[in-house]
């Protein structure tokens, strides 16, 4: 009866390791998605200050 629930205790413990595994995986990837669509926010205000009136040329034409 004791080998059952040692089994059973280190199954759980097991299957519960491989869920944070992922829970962490998942929490870089938006971490890493975050600040790849906060530098792309940047740097199209870096351009758009560059060239605040690059709009307006092709609307004359």
């Amino acid at each position: 009866m004791r080998t059952v629930r040692w089994l059973l205790i280190s199954l759980a413990a097991l299957s519960l390791n491989g869920c944070a595994v992922i829970a962490v995986a998942d929490a870089a990837v938006s971490v890493a998605a975050t600040a790849v669509k906060t530098t792309a926010k940047v740097a199209g205000a870096v351009v758009d200050a560059a060239i605040p009136d690059g709009d307006k040329k092709d609307e004359d034409e």
